[in-house]
């Protein structure tokens, strides 16, 4: 039976993976910001088979909380071996790019919170000599874009974060897992136009849950954008420059 702390718990990936964790009866301690989402969320899990669901209320820009919260997650499911970071924003790049004070909550949420949360983690993984930190980047971490760089900028941050990390914990017996989405269908993304390459929160959770059993590095989910954005890293920077993406 896991035992996983989940950051960020009434997104819709999030959410769509703690119902995989509860029906293979996962222990699940739920972290948000929202306090009757998180009730609703968390009586859906109970349904849903989890042998224990806790919850608490907290906002991610608290980092000097994240020590407290990881030993109250520990305490109320008597260990724990598995982490999701799964919150953050979809910033804005044009609100982004016009205000500094901006920018710099961007980068707090979206890098800067995860990498405390993975610090806590991984000292206390470290200890234990064993655990599962997996952390939600994005494919618009590989390589900066026009359109969203404030974004994918600071989840090429926690990219490279987790990379550092997994490379140090690795012989301590701790599994890093850094998880690149391409597009999801969410509530964050509900103004964009659908196509092709989009996936649902259930398909992308899926995979989540795989790549943890599986022990694995680095997923991009759905798996079609490991040769997608292989080809967009590898464009030379002259032609780029020049595209509209």
């Amino acid at each position: 039976m896991r035992r996983i702390l989940i950051m960020g718990a009434t997104s819709a990936i999030a959410e769509a993976t703690a119902r995989e964790f509860a029906a293979l009866g996962a222990a699940l301690f739920l972290v948000g910001r929202d306090s009757a989402r998180l009730s609703a969320i968390a009586d859906d899990l109970r349904l849903r088979g989890a042998s224990q669901v806790d919850m608490q209320v907290m906002d991610a820009r608290a980092l000097d909380d994240y020590p407290q919260l990881v030993d109250a997650a520990s305490a109320r499911l008597g260990g724990l071996d598995t982490a999701l970071i799964a919150h953050g924003t979809l910033t804005d790049q044009a609100a982004a790019q016009a205000s500094i004070a901006l920018l710099a909550d961007e980068f707090r949420v979206n890098a800067l919170s995860q990498m405390a949360l993975c610090t806590v983690l991984g000292n206390r993984f470290e200890a234990q000599g064993h655990g599962c930190i997996a952390v939600i980047s994005s494919v618009a971490g590989d390589r900066g874009r026009q359109s969203n760089y404030v974004y994918g900028a600071a989840k090429a941050a926690v990219t490279a974060f987790t990379s550092g990390l997994r490379q140090r914990l690795h012989p301590k017996g701790v599994v890093v897992l850094t998880i690149k989405p391409g597009f999801v269908d969410t509530p964050m993304t509900a103004a964009f136009r659908k196509g092709p390459l989009w996936a649902t929160p259930a398909q992308v959770a899926r995979a989540i849950v795989r790549a943890i059993q599986q022990r694995r590095a680095v997923l991009y989910t759905p798996w079609f954008w490991w040769p997608i954005m292989l080809i967009i890293r590898h464009l030379p920077e002259a032609l780029f420059r020049r595209l509209r993406l």
